[in-house]
């Protein structure tokens, strides 16, 4: 099977570190060599590689961007380039790792007591145990503050009803993080697999992200200790914070699609031959399609680089984010939509991976925040008024 040249029209490589590279590297071929030759029937089959999680933990990809606990503490271009590669195998896979180490182990290192921590990170770095995270609803998607869910305080517990739906690996979860409505306000808590009055229920007949297990999670008198509350995850803003870094991890990842229908499309329409023997990529219009993606994968790139030097320095907004993940979900999507063009008939076959991406893509621009929700985030940040008030 042939390796991926990877994707650099401007010298973008030149700015990155030798350690960097050699995290690219590394999860490159782990995508090459585990992820490429089985995702096409995982995908068909809307079955998840359960058997890539102690693979992929070992490599250090869950909570890659966290320090200690036995995380690896890599930057978060590292961490960005780990995500893109994976994403180039399937984005369905790419959540699994962005909800474990972004929604999962992220908050239970900056909102967990130091108990929480040591009991439960080392096992999800490690992928003996697994995550969810629980936030949006059956009727609360882009207005999470709307939420139905509550927590009422019953002497050393806290009893729990509800339901959250869309959940990434929700019925693989050893442990949900669950937002829930309290007498104090919204707070974050710890509920685990078989505890009494929780149950899961997965969502079937996706035509999307089919590769993932998504699942809705219920909530009926479900009963957990005073100890299984995130002590300092108060507030929506905490639970949005948790979303940027999932966001940012999208950002990146996005790109690996991109990029894996762009190679794909350039490469086909080089061998393909038409009109007197001559190859596909030799007339104008196909090259004009191939210089659109290309082009916008570059600045891409940039962009998403930007935003991890100004992460890594503690300077980025979450409207930076916004705008990452906005623009490389939008144009990975037109370059899957392009190089399924570029292929014909040939595109829609499974043989190829662009349609599955495509499918794909539509998901994740429609998750962690919506086009539309981050076009007012990016207009709030530049005109100073919250259009969606």
């Amino acid at each position: 099977m042939p390796r991926f040249p990877g994707v650099d029209y401007m010298q973008f490589d030149s700015l990155l570190s030798e350690q960097e590279l050699m995290v690219r590297q590394t999860a490159r071929q782990f995508v090459d060599e585990r992820v490429v030759p089985i995702i096409r029937d995982a995908f068909n089959t809307a079955t998840f590689p359960k058997q890539l999680i102690p693979e992929m933990a070992a490599l250090g990809f869950f909570g890659a961007n966290l320090e200690g606990y036995g995380c690896a503490g890599m930057n978060n271009v590292e961490y960005g380039l780990i995500m893109q590669e994976i994403e180039r195998g399937d984005s369905g896979l790419r959540s699994f790792v962005s909800v474990q180490g972004a929604l999962v182990m992220y908050p239970i290192h900056s909102f967990g007591s130091e108990e929480q921590k040591q009991q439960l990170l080392p096992k999800l770095q490690s992928g003996e145990a697994i995550g969810c995270f629980g936030l949006t609803e059956p009727g609360f998607g882009s207005n999470p503050s709307g939420m139905r869910t509550t927590a009422e305080k019953r002497g050393d517990e806290w009893v729990l009803n509800g339901e959250k739906t869309w959940i990434t690996s929700g019925s693989l979860a050893d442990v949900a993080i669950v937002w829930a409505r309290t007498s104090e306000g919204i707070r974050g808590f710890l509920v685990e697999r078989g505890t009494r009055g929780y149950s899961t229920s997965d969502i079937h007949g996706k035509l999307s992200m089919r590769a993932s297990v998504t699942s809705s999670l219920h909530f009926a008198d479900c009963v957990i200790p005073q100890e299984n509350q995130l002590p300092c995850a108060k507030g929506l803003r905490a639970a949005l914070s948790c979303l940027s870094q999932a966001r940012f991890g999208i950002g990146w990842g996005v790109l690996g699609a991109a990029m894996d229908c762009y190679e794909t499309a350039r490469s086909y329409t080089l061998a393909r031959k038409q009109f007197d023997d001559r190859p596909l990529a030799s007339h104008q219009l196909v090259q004009e399609k191939l210089a659109w993606m290309i082009t916008e994968i570059t600045k891409a790139q940039f962009l998403a680089l930007q935003v991890a030097r100004l992460k890594d320095s503690g300077k980025e907004e979450a409207a930076h984010i916004s705008m990452l993940k906005r623009n490389n979900v939008a144009i990975a999507l037109e370059c899957a939509r392009l190089s399924r063009d570029l292929l014909g008939a040939n595109g829609i076959m499974d043989e190829y991976p662009i349609m599955r991406h495509m499918c794909n893509l539509e998901t994740v621009k429609t998750y962690e925040g919506t086009d539309h929700i981050h076009t007012l985030v990016i207009g709030e940040r530049v005109t100073g008024i919250p259009a969606y008030r």
